[in-house]
């Protein structure tokens, strides 16, 4: 058995999806950091693994900065109450520049871990990091849509 009812790790799961939103609604992604514990460990199939609240808010600050409006809508989630777990699929979508209705996007699971007070100790990312998002990112480019920074490539590739 867990720590957290169901009902406690629906409400975190809506402050996760709440704080997300408005991050990527205001491109200020701190707000997201802020739902992780101090010590938090995060896994991301294509930065490797991150350490600490502090650092997580570095590495993602930076690495979404050049994707405004960047939305990930969830297709399903799955709460596993005797692990304070809850695993969903989003996809990480960009609206087509030009075509209202059309965007671009791929799959996504997220396996996060509760440790209560609204903040999470654990987020792991599990996509396609060689295939799925620069491809989905060609694409958006080539129909016309644009960075607002290219300070990614550089993190990526240093």
């Amino acid at each position: 058995m867990g720590n957290f009812s169901r009902s406690e790790l629906e409400a975190a799961l809506d402050l996760y999806r709440g704080a997300r939103d408005a991050a990527s609604g205001s491109g200020d992604w701190r707000i997201w950091a802020a739902v992780f514990t101090e010590d938090a460990h995060y896994i991301e199939h294509a930065y490797g693994e991150i350490h600490g609240r502090a650092a997580i808010e570095d590495w993602i600050v930076k690495v979404m900065a050049p994707f405004p409006h960047m939305r990930f809508p969830q297709t399903w989630v799955a709460i596993d109450e005797a692990s304070d777990a809850i695993v969903f699929e989003c996809r990480n979508t960009l609206d087509h520049p030009t075509e209202p209705g059309k965007e671009f996007s791929f799959p996504n699971w997220t396996r996060l871990i509760y440790a209560g007070n609204g903040l999470f100790s654990y987020e792991e990312d599990i996509y396609n990091p060689s295939r799925d998002g620069p491809r989905v990112i060609r694409e958006w480019l080539a129909a016309g849509g644009r960075l607002a920074t290219t300070d990614f490539l550089e993190m990526k590739h240093s």
